[in-house]
Parts: structure tokens; C-alpha cells; sequence
């Protein structure tokens, strides 16, 4: 449901119909990334906060300063807020924007992985460290060398390997990556330096990690995602090309990587046969829900598949206001997924 349709909506009526609840309601949360560790489920989101910066394809509004746990015994229970857990007033690199975060562990070790725009203005991404799944966690003085762009998500494979995939266009910066180095040229344009519509979209990278998890094992590599007759998907079909959120997980020995298509609202997965791809389009797992940014995690839970992400509408439509929500995934025998529909509208 895009911005512009929000003052015809009864949120009080939409709510009775929404197919889940916020998780928590005594802070905004939003782009949850969940994963489940010695039995318990731990939600990384992003912190919304109303900073009072103006709205703007940008992404300005989204001022997000700090970080905190949510944790849930099982998929039934009370979500707990373990309290902040990282600020950027504790990231020595990071100025501002402490946008979607993802983590995960080894070894007993805790892994949070956030992008925060630096002093010179360019979004990188760090790493910060804890003994606990809840924090607190300490950054490294210095973003991951040759990070860039936003929306870190780490996958851990069967083989132990973990593997980073990560970009977002617009205030997130991707397009002015293109020839390799950051174009810092018309830097109040969302849209400078975008395909043309004919034009193969741009793609997510992925890098495998180093066995510290502090540090890319080498050079980022494009995430391709192909139609069904095999072509990149192209800049124009803004229905289903990548735009933001990038995501992971396993179902039945396939890799099925998940994204948001920002502009058109859906979240879209593609299915591929190892973690460098490629991966063709399959189709939606989430219909369009009420503010304007769509961005979500997939993670088994007692051997079902949920879908954790958000929507605007306990903050009645405000895009940067935004809170966590679980629905249950349903797999099709042919492992396609049927699509969610966040709210039951007549």
C-alpha cells in the first residue's frame, strides 16, 4: 500500500483485519532480520525513531541511531526487547543512518552486521562483536574493507561457509557504484546513474566471508537474477527486479534468495542451485503492506517457515515509524511459495 493512498485508510479497521500483530509496540521496529540460536528466536531490527528530518527519496527520514534485540522463547510468546545494544556514538566510523542490520554466530560468538553512512557521506558496512546473542556488541574501529551500499544479510551454509549479500538502490546508494568506485556526482538525486528501463537492472552482490567473520574473503561478486527464459531482469520491470533487502535461506537443498522491489512494494524471491547463483525469479511472498519500504527475513522455526517483517500501520501510515510482524510461510510441493497477504480485505 504506497504513501499516497494512506489518508483514505481506517487503521483502525485495517488493523482488525491485519493477518498479524506488531510484536512489540513500545518502540518502532522495522527490517527484521531473525534467526534462532540454541533453541531461542532473536530478531535484529532496525530502531525507527521520528528524528524530525524532512521526508525525501534519500531516505533522510530514516535517521536511526542505535540498536536493539528482540528475543522470543517460541513463535507463540511474549517478544521481549533485550534493550540497545550498539549506538553510533559507539561505532568510531559511523556518523548517522545505523539502517537494516542482520547477524549471526560461530564458535559461540555473536556477529551483528550493520551499514551506517560515514563521515564522508558513503554507506559502508560493519561489524560489531558480543559473547551474547543480546548484546551488547562492540564495532570494529573500521567498516569491512570494499564494503559498500546497505541491507547486510549473512548466510551460514551447510559447509560451515558464511556469505554476505547486500545493496540497496536510491539512498542506498548501488547505482552510484557502477563503475567500480563511489560517483559522488548530483548528490541529492535518488536517481542518478540508474539503468535505463531496457537495461539490465542492477544486481545485489554477494562475498563470502573471511573465518573471522570480520571481512570479505574476497572481492564482491554480482548476484544475478534471471527471468524464465534465462535474461537478467531488466532496470524497467520494477515489478520484480531487486531493489533493496536481500535475503537467504535454504528449503529443500535450494537456495532461495528473497528482496524488495522498493519502488512497487513486493518482496520476490528467485530460486538457484548454490549460494553465488544464478537464481531465477519464482515469484512474490509478500503482497504490498501499508507505508512505503518493504524488507523482511525468512527463518525455520520447529520446522515451519515464517516470514518477519513490517509495516506502518500501528503508527497510522507514518513510512519511518514501523513495526516487526511474523506470518507463516506455506511451500507449494514444487517448492514455490504462495503468496501473503498481510491484511484480509474484502
Amino acid at each position: 500500500m504506497p504513501e499516497e493512498n494512506i489518508e483514505h485508510i481506517n487503521f483502525e479497521e485495517l488493523n482488525k483485519k491485519a493477518i498479524s500483530k506488531p510484536i512489540v509496540s513500545h518502540i518502532y521496529t522495522a527490517d527484521p532480520s531473525a534467526h534462532v540460536f540454541d533453541g531461542k528466536i532473536y530478531i535484529y531490527p532496525s530502531h525507527d525513531i521520528d528524528a524530525g528530518e524532512a521526508f525525501d527519496d534519500l531516505g533522510s527520514h530514516f535517521a536511526m541511531e542505535d540498536y536493539h534485540v528482540i528475543s522470543m522463547d517460541s513463535i507463540e510468546s511474549e517478544a521481549i526487547d533485550n534493550g540497545l545494544v550498539l549506538h553510533a556514538d559507539d561505532v568510531a566510523w559511523a556518523e548517522k543512518q545505523l539502517w537494516a542490520p542482520d547477524a549471526n554466530e560461530k564458535d559461540g560468538k555473536y556477529y551483528l552486521f550493520f551499514p551506517a553512512k560515514a563521515y564522508d557521506g558513503i554507506f559502508r558496512i560493519g561489524v560489531a562483536t558480543s559473547k551474547s546473542p543480546t548484546g551488547p556488541f562492540t564495532a570494529q574501529p573500521e567498516a569491512i574493507k570494499g564494503s559498500f551500499s546497505i541491507d547486510p544479510a549473512v548466510f551460514k551454509d551447510d559447509d560451515g561457509s558464511y556469505y554476505m549479500y547486500f545493496g540497496g538502490l536510491w539512498g542506498g546508494q548501488l547505482q552510484r557504484w557502477r563503475t567500480g568506485t563511489f560517483n559522488a556526482e548530483q548528490p541529492d538525486s535518488p536517481t542518478a546513474f540508474l539503468p535505463k528501463d531496457n537495461e539490465p537492472a542492477l544486481l545485489p552482490y554477494v562475498a563470502k566471508m573471511t573465518d573471522d567473520l570480520l571481512e570479505f574473503a574476497e572481492k564482491p561478486k554480482e548476484l544475478e537474477i534471471l527471468d524464465e527464459n534465462g535474461n537478467l531482469l531488466l532496470a524497467g520491470d520494477n515489478n520484480r527486479r531487486f531493489f533493496e533487502a536481500a535475503w537467504l535461506h535454504k528449503h529443500n537443498n535450494k537456495y532461495y534468495f528473497s528482496y524488495s522491489t522498493g519502488d512497487t512494494h513486493f518482496i520476490c524471491y528467485a530460486i538457484g542451485d548454490n549460494p553465488y547463483g544464478p537464481f531465477t525469479y519464482q515469484g512474490k511472498i509478500l503482497e504490498p503492506v501499508v507505508g512505503w519500504t518493504s524488507h523482511h527475513s525468512v527463518c525455520d522455526v520447529d520446522g515451519k517457515s515464517y516470514l518477519f517483517y513490517h509495516d506502518s500501520s500501528l503508527s497510522k501510515g507514518v513510512t519511518h515509524l514501523r513495526s516487526v510482524k511474523i506470518a507463516e510461510i506455506t511451500y507449494r510441493k514444487d517448492g514455490t511459495i504462495v503468496p501473503i497477504k498481510p491484511y484480509k480485505l474484502d
